[in-house]
């Protein structure tokens, strides 16, 4: 007989919608894990859809495609009011749950709740790369107990933190990681490569709908940080996220712009990046927006910003929107351990949430 895995999941976005959907359409392969994975609790924002044994598949249809016509959990008709994860995970959790989010939000907003599920033996499944990427001690207390999956918060679905645990757990030594983690930023250097100028590329981004609302949400490299970082953290360095040496494609009075005068003022950051794209091609180089994580017993480095890279890293063949992710170890010393692929989009990146569940769920 299966045993059922319960669920409480934050968020029904896009990335949340999906993974619903990928969990209603596995059944078979959860019976082969033996495993009947239930849900209990769908929340967003400022709402939530509960039952104490299961939501009905046909209860959890109706609560996406009620998000995807913009209304919210709490005007659904089995829906109410919250406004408190912690509070949810306390009344609808019960042991063999996992506790799912799906969010952006902020570090304070979920962690009580983590906190809450970890006491109680609950697991973790995480696509939201701020808490771990929060304060060191949020970190520790995070991860401590093993109870935690975090795949989908720096490749979406591509394996990049089982390689690394794979690598780690074989006793293998890394040395650095390098990659591009962000297909917006992949895509803008690849436009300043065939001669596109930045502002018109950033325009074109944010037309197709490849940027956030507001560009320097990307270009800053914020995100790309946040994913280094809590590399960094899994090969067991102690840093924090001011640690991270980076370079935001953008000047610092930039940021104190309205993003009105921000796209206005475009233009103005084209030279600055046609003389870096030259005078890396005079070099027989190429600049990629990426990052560089080296973790030692004594030092650590993190990069992120513009790399320029030659024509034997891995990352010069780069095209488009595309994440590679490459590691350098003891035993991958001639030729990196290269992953490459999507690294976002909702499909993607709930296959690594539910890789996660499906993992975690053998151990609860």
């Amino acid at each position: 007989m299966a045993t059922p895995i319960f669920l409480i999941q934050f968020g029904l976005g896009t990335v949340g919608q999906a993974l619903t959907e990928q969990v209603l359409a596995t059944r078979e392969s959860q019976a082969r894990y033996g495993i009947d994975l239930r849900y209990v609790a769908l929340a967003d924002s400022d709402g939530a859809l509960v039952s104490e044994r299961a939501l009905e598949d046909g209860v959890i249809q109706s609560a996406s495609r009620f998000k995807q016509r913009g209304g919210r959990l709490a005007e659904h008709d089995l829906g109410y009011y919250q406004d408190n994860l912690k509070a949810l995970v306390d009344t609808m959790g019960q042991p063999r749950t996992i506790v799912i989010d799906t969010t952006a939000a902020a570090p304070d907003t979920v962690f009580p709740a983590f906190e809450l599920a970890l006491s109680r033996g609950y697991a973790l499944a995480l696509a939201n790369k701020k808490p771990l990427a929060d304060a060191q001690a949020r970190w520790d207390h995070l991860t401590a107990g093993g109870r935690i999956g975090y795949e989908a918060t720096v490749g979406a679905g591509l394996p990049v933190i089982s390689t690394l645990r794979y690598l780690l757990d074989t006793n293998d030594e890394v040395t650095k990681i390098e990659g591009a983690f962000s297909g917006t930023l992949g895509f803008l250097m690849g436009e300043l490569e065939c001669g596109t100028s930045f502002s018109a590329s950033v325009r074109e981004a944010k037309a197709r709908g490849w940027t956030e609302p507001d560009p320097r949400d990307d270009l800053s490299g914020l995100d790309v940080a946040r994913k280094a970082l809590i590399l960094a953290r899994t090969l067991g360095a102690t840093l924090e996220l001011a640690d991270v040496a980076l370079t935001p494609l953008y000047p610092a009075d930039f940021a104190a712009l309205s993003l009105d005068e921000f796209m206005a003022r475009l233009e103005e950051l084209d030279p600055l990046l046609a003389d870096q794209q030259r005078a890396v091609q005079e070099r027989g180089a190429f600049l990629r927006y990426g990052a560089s994580v080296k973790v030692g017993q004594e030092t650590s480095s993190l990069v992120v910003g513009p790399l320029t890279v030659d024509s034997e890293n891995p990352l010069a063949a780069l095209r488009g929107p595309d994440n590679l992710i490459s590691f350098h170890s003891a035993r991958y010393s001639a030729r990196p351990l290269v992953i490459r692929g999507p690294g976002a989009g909702a499909a993607v990146t709930a296959s690594g949430l539910l890789g996660d569940i499906l993992r975690l769920s053998q151990h609860l």
